[in-house]
């Protein structure tokens, strides 16, 4: 007990508590932090955000789902763990994961360490598929699986339930999740610690609220930022394809989905509370620590877009990380930069372990250090975000006018105005940099454009202005460089020193 306690310490939690802590990740899909994605959790607000820290700072590696959640569970950039989209194809729950990354997962670690493991809720989107070992595949490191085949829905599905394929047509998948969550706390006891992830599919399209909070924000509407429905006359071909801007007749259709997004949030926001509640009732809370966040952000209407993911920019990539339990400070906050590949270590580090050094993430730190009247400062941190994009074969309209096969776009449909969302060269690789007074997203998209944006969103939080071409050439040639380094990047010594690695 002495070297976890000790490492506790080292890692600047309180050490009163005498026992392994519990860990509680609840993980939402596609939530976005930029547009007010937290606006409904007011649970996660008062029972996570105030008895703990806020990120304001929290970004994911890859803006899709599988790639990101791939990232989450190993502590892996998208380069090292090779998932570079949502299919079989390209890696999502492939070959390579099933036979190798996910016997190096967090709880794989944990599990090995002697705690219970349990995990409800979407995993990977191709999890189940009949060429992946179908649903009766259970993945190593988790003692407890009510696995979600495939990817999210609020109907209509089928949950793995420790090997068992179950059907389910009428029972809505998020109150599933929370009543299997909270009956698994229920018969848990201080003898043994354990690992719980919960992943319930809101706010993922279709963006189906429980009937019961159906109307419950009728009177919202898309946020208009600056950066709403402008066209994207500075930006990479995809953003710059009409219509730009979006017609007036596409409007209410971004306002439906904004305010949809939010009533699917309404049953996590509960789920938060009865977890919370029984963790407090099985006299369990005290010694458990509680993590909130999303797999990816999402875009309503920027830049002239319709709904979707898979953009660098801020609605995408930044999402929301809220985490209490022993020795973290109430009601605080924190500034500085963080990965969604620094769960995996973080997780591991609380449970007094150290975290492989194979991992690209590091842990986070947990304990407001600044007194009442200090100003946090942000120290350095290179982070990497990338992207493959993805053309299908017939997800092309043939009523949109688009002359192409397929294969360079994706996902163009007349409910979109054939607004296009993906095509296969719209795969880029960012440089996220953040120093002191410095806040700057530099990205290369390999296109026939060779095209480069670059945003000092300190001065341009909106990301309204491509300012490339008043970089200077030299510091243009910096930032190309780190990126570089950063996309060959393995460890987390190489990750967080990309200009000093060998």
């Amino acid at each position: 007990m002495l070297n976890y306690l000790m490492l506790l310490s080292l890692f600047g939690v309180s050490v009163c508590q005498q026992k392994k802590p519990n860990i509680v990740l609840i993980l939402t899909d596609d939530q976005d932090v930029v547009l007010g994605g937290m606006t409904p959790m007011t649970s996660v607000q008062r029972f996570i955000g105030n008895e703990g820290v806020t990120f304001t700072n929290s970004y994911v590696t890859s803006p899709i789902c599988c790639p990101s959640r791939a990232s989450l569970l190993t502590g892996l950039y998208q380069h090292n763990h090779y998932t570079l989209d949502n299919s079989l194809r390209g890696g999502c729950y492939g070959t390579h994961w099933r036979q190798t990354l996910q016997n190096n997962t967090f709880a794989t670690v944990l599990k090995e360490a002697g705690y219970a493991t349990f995990y409800a809720g979407k995993y990977l989107n191709e999890y189940g598929a009949k060429d992946a070992g179908g649903p009766e595949l259970v993945p190593p490191g988790w003692t407890e699986w009510h696995g979600l085949v495939g990817n999210s829905v609020y109907y209509n599905y089928t949950i793995s339930n420790n090997g068992v394929p179950t059907a389910s047509t009428d029972q809505y998948l998020t109150d599933v999740i929370r009543e299997l969550g909270v009956s698994y706390i229920e018969n848990q006891t201080e003898q043994q610690p354990f690992l719980m992830v919960l992943a319930p599919p809101a706010p993922h399209q279709p963006f189906t609220p429980a009937p019961r909070h159906e109307g419950t924000f009728s009177n919202v509407t898309a946020v208009r930022h600056p950066n709403f429905n402008v066209a994207a006359e500075d930006k990479h071909w995809l953003l710059r394809m009409p219509p730009s801007p979006l017609p007036a007749s596409a409007l209410p259709e971004l306002d439906r989905v904004y305010r949809s997004r939010w009533e699917s949030l309404l049953a996590v926001d509960e789920m938060v509370a009865d977890v919370v509640g029984t963790l407090e009732r099985q006299a369990l809370l005290d010694n458990t620590y509680i993590l909130f966040t999303s797999d990816n952000g999402y875009h309503v209407g920027q830049f002239s877009q319709m709904y979707d993911k898979r953009q660098p920019y801020e609605s995408d990539i930044k999402v929301p990380l809220v985490m209490r339990g022993p020795g973290i400070t109430r009601n605080s906050s924190r500034s500085q930069p963080v990965l969604n590949v620094d769960v995996a270590p973080t997780i591991i580090r609380l449970a007094g372990l150290d975290p492989p050094p194979h991992m690209d993430g590091r842990a986070i730190e947990l304990v407001m250090d600044a007194g009442e009247d200090e100003v946090e400062e942000i120290e350095e941190r290179y982070m990497l975000v990338e992207y493959h994009g993805e053309g299908r074969n017939g997800s092309v309209d043939e009523k949109c006018p688009w002359k192409y096969d397929g294969q360079q776009l994706a996902e163009c449909y007349p409910q979109y105005d054939c607004k296009c969302q993906d095509s296969r060269n719209n795969t880029y690789a960012c440089l996220r940099y953040f120093a002191p007074r410095v806040n700057m997203k530099y990205c290369e998209f390999n296109d026939k454009e060779n095209f480069v944006e670059v945003y000092n969103l300190a001065r341009d939080p909106y990301e309204l202005t491509n300012s490339i071409d008043t970089l200077l050439p030299a510091l243009k040639h910096w930032y190309s460089f780190v990126l570089a380094r950063m996309r060959v990047c393995v460890g987390v010594e190489s990750c967080d020193n990309p200009l000093i690695f060998d």
